[in-house]
């Protein structure tokens, strides 16, 4: 039942003095106590005479303990002080609680009996509506028969959206924008931009579910409450059926990675897979990185559901020692994978506290083909986890990036620092710039007038930068060896 129903009441003659008129309450209960919080389960409609009030400082009191115990809304009675005082509705109003004013004339009784209709046939309607969601869940509907009937039976339109802004089931007008607010929202439920926004299960958001409600439903989340347990239901239902899924991946891969591999043996397991011997797809590994975390999933574990709601649970990813593996078909590029991947990131780089990181292989066909599939989309993953995140392909490290990648990183700091040190120090003293003329020099293949012309400069002037560079390392940029380090410590940085 919502406040408005009982201000419709003109028999009652209630005021509402602060607060939002659509608030919902579950039960009425009536207290003078100073402190009712443990005699309250939350949801309610108090209803006080105010003869624990003494001093104005006893209404902020009231108030915290009555929002500690989740309390709906307040009903204060005029026959004790004459009045509701001011101070009581200065402390709702901040509180943000309702708070009805009562006329000396109508009884707390009064009042009672016209909300107990109201809220047992309310209580008889959410029973006959979760027999019918128990029914449809019997009867083997799938998500998207559940999630209509379950918005249907609560009058609530909306969607389920991923993580990475995919709607999963219903409609929703900008799913990319929803995600990104679930993904940053402080706690949940919270309304962003006309939507109401809750969590769906207990995993990490990173590899999350949010249903998107229309309008605010704060003062109804009892309703989103409700519609977000049902599809936390049948997704808990689907993921039974992915870990089968997921083993046989996880078998596979060790199959292809041990030394005496049968190809037939693979054969059969790639088919049994969903991959046709001539069908091409891609060794895909990830990795979703939680600095500081205690607990929670493993960055493997973590990275491989990732990896999964990434590519619209369209493949399965089984955790190993060093990431999670997939195998994609490729009806399209690699490079056409790559850039779905880095779109869906795009979206996960709201979460300030998760590094995620992404290797990918070449294209890739038959069974022969995993284990060295497997072992180039770990080179690029270690080139990611390198870079703090990210999606690499093979294209990537077949090049200097991947040698540096394997290098540790106090080793790659240590030998930039002690070679462009000097540089720093001098462009910091002198608003100079050093560092750019070298980077833009080598890049142009140490030619002095391309240099000069990238740089909007005079040639004179960058020979000189570069006999300064010279100078204050102790290097010589005409000699490929020199060239060499200084290339390799602009990008180790």
């Amino acid at each position: 039942m919502r406040i408005r129903d009982l201000l419709a009441v003109s028999e009652l003659g209630l005021t509402l003095l602060a607060g939002d008129e659509d608030t919902e309450f579950t039960a009425v209960h009536v207290t003078d106590l100073p402190d009712p919080g443990r005699y309250l389960t939350g949801g309610e409609l108090v209803l006080t005479g105010l003869m624990w009030r003494h001093e104005p400082a006893d209404s902020a009191r009231f108030v915290a303990a009555l929002r500690a115990a989740g309390v709906a809304a307040l009903g204060a009675g005029q026959a004790w002080l004459g009045h509701v005082p001011d101070d009581l509705v200065a402390a709702c109003a901040q509180a943000g609680m309702p708070l009805l004013e009562i006329p000396t004339a109508v009884s707390f009784r009064a009042v009672g009996e016209v909300a107990a209709p109201r809220l047992s046939g309310e209580v008889r309607a959410a029973l006959g509506r979760q027999r019918r969601i128990v029914d449809a869940v019997a009867e083997g509907a799938d998500l998207a028969e559940l999630f209509a009937l379950t918005a249907a039976e609560l009058g609530v339109n909306g969607a389920v959206l991923s993580s990475t802004g995919e709607v999963v089931v219903g409609s929703c007008a900008d799913p990319v924008r929803l995600a990104t607010a679930y993904l940053a929202a402080p706690r949940l439920p919270c309304v962003s931009e006309g939507h109401t926004l809750f969590g769906i299960g207990r995993g990490h958001r990173a590899a999350g579910w949010t249903l998107v409600c229309e309008g605010d439903l704060l003062g109804r989340a009892d309703l989103g409450f409700e519609l977000a347990a049902c599809v936390a239901l049948e997704r808990t239902r689907m993921e039974e059926g992915r870990r089968v899924e997921r083993r046989l991946v996880e078998q596979l891969v060790g199959a292809a990675l041990a030394a005496d591999a049968d190809p037939a043996e693979l054969n059969a397991r790639l088919r049994t897979c969903g991959l046709g011997p001539g069908e091409p797809y891609a060794a895909v590994t990830a990795t979703a990185l939680r600095p500081g975390a205690t607990r929670g999933p493993d960055p493997a574990t973590l990275g491989g559901q990732v990896l999964e709601e990434l590519l619209g649970r369209g493949v399965v990813a089984a955790a190993g020692a060093d990431g999670a593996v997939a195998l994609v078909p490729l009806p399209d590029p690699v490079s056409v994978l790559a850039d779905r991947l880095r779109a869906g990131l795009g979206v996960l780089s709201a979460l300030r506290d998760t590094r995620i990181s992404i290797g990918v292989s070449g294209a890739l066909t038959g069974a022969s083909s995993i284990r060295g599939g497997i072992e180039e989309a770990g080179h690029a993953l270690r080139m990611a986890e390198a870079r703090s995140g990210g999606v690499v392909t093979s294209d990537e490290i077949y090049t200097h990036a991947l040698l540096l990648a394997t290098v540790p990183g106090d080793v790659r700091r240590s030998f930039t620092h002690r070679l462009l040190e000097p540089l720093f120090d001098y462009d910091a003293k002198h608003q100079s710039e050093l560092v750019r003329t070298l980077g833009a020099f080598l890049d142009t293949a140490g030619s002095w007038n391309a240099c000069a012309e990238r740089m909007h400069v005079h040639v004179n002037t960058v020979r000189y930068r570069i006999r300064r560079i010279e100078e204050l390392t102790g290097r010589d940029l005409s000699t490929m060896a020199d060239r060499v380090d200084f290339f390799l410590a602009l990008r180790a940085r």
